[in-house]
């Protein structure tokens, strides 16, 4: 697969305008390791979908700035942000169709989180649940970044004016946060052309995908509770077999705890039908569970397997992915000093 080093159709390299008058998405995962199928689920299947509709033009980032705000370790920081790249591509992603970039060569993320951050108050951030959640994870590491994240998180969207956000359930109160920042940054300041529109959620069926030990979501801080997008089927095995479950057979099909997680990965990649099935089972003649792991394992790896070997292919092609977030690049860098040039005129900064 060459890529080529022209600009895509539909682009014009010489101006950062909107590209046929498409309408903007932007989104970012953490280069905190390697992505899981909540990830997957919850997030690059949105970009996958929104990628694919002519009327869009998507941008997808790493956002090692904000994975900086957890602990973590700088000597290992670049292989994550590769790895989160070639996850990225491997799950689909396809650089015709969309642009890849890295937040932090695009230093005019920073510079408007500052801005935006001098009209927004700190007690409306302090109320955000994931804030609450970072604080209670890490005691010893909470810092003023962590604190500044959901203003950073608003100015990652906004400079590029992004209308669409596919995101997880768990970050809506950030999107909310945003259309906030934007609505109160349009009304103090009156910007020309209408200023920055109020940037929507786009929800994929997996916006919310169970922790395989049976609370909370799928996490990379909270070892067990996923399946990574490298997992060959023997790891999918023994993962799921260390789902907690109970006999099989009850009353009531349970809504939360091990069995709930498992039936709700079963109608993510066996139908909702076939979770129908199983919860009559456990009502009746009850589950096996051994036959359920198995044939959900089977599933999962079914539709990993061309993701991992897509991404194998980017593995050994090293000059086409520095090519492709080069592309991401330039094309984010002309975006976004522009818009940061509108911000700064509008708040009286430049003449």
């Amino acid at each position: 697969m060459a890529v080529s080093k022209t600009a895509r159709p539909g682009s014009n390299p010489g101006s950062p305008a909107r590209p046929m008058n498409k309408k903007r998405v932007f989104s970012g995962s953490r280069p905190t390791g390697r992505l899981h199928l909540g990830n997957f689920l919850g997030g690059l299947k949105g970009y996958l979908a929104l990628q694919e509709k002519d009327n869009l033009d998507c941008i997808y980032s790493v956002v090692d700035l904000h994975g900086i705000t957890t602990p973590y370790d700088p000597t290992r920081l670049q292989e994550q942000i590769s790895d989160v790249v070639l996850d990225y591509l491997g799950a689909g992603l396809n650089p015709k169709k969309c642009h890849l970039m890295i937040q932090s060569q695009i230093p005019e993320h920073v510079e408007l989180a500052y801005l935006l951050s001098t009209i927004y108050p700190v007690s409306r951030v302090e109320q955000l649940p994931t804030y609450k959640d970072k604080k209670l994870e890490n005691p010893d590491y909470i810092n003023v970044g962590l604190f500044y994240y959901p203003i950073l998180m608003a100015a990652d969207i906004l400079i590029y004016k992004a209308e669409f956000v596919p995101v997880g359930k768990d970050q809506l109160p950030h999107i909310e946060l945003t259309r906030e920042v934007a609505r109160k940054f349009n009304q103090m300041f009156h910007p020309p052309a209408g200023g920055f529109p109020e940037p929507k959620a786009y929800e994929t069926p997996g916006s919310y995908v169970p922790s395989l030990i049976g609370s909370g979501k799928m996490s990379k801080s909270v070892e067990g509770s996923y399946i990574n997008l490298a997992d060959d089927l023997e790891t999918i095995k023994r993962k799921l077999a260390g789902t907690p479950t109970d006999m099989g057979r009850g009353e009531k099909v349970p809504t939360e705890g091990g069995v709930a997680a498992l039936l709700a990965l079963v109608e993510l990649f066996e139908g909702e039908s076939k979770r129908k099935r199983l919860e009559e089972e456990y009502v009746s003649s009850g589950i096996k569970y051994q036959i359920l792991k198995e044939e959900l394992a089977e599933a999962i790896y079914k539709e990993l397997k061309p993701i991992q070997e897509r991404r194998a292919y980017f593995e050994t092609h090293p000059e086409e992915v520095k090519e492709i977030l080069e592309e991401g690049r330039v094309y984010c860098e002309k975006i976004a000093k522009e818009t940061l040039r509108e911000v700064k005129k509008a708040m009286g900064l430049l003449p």
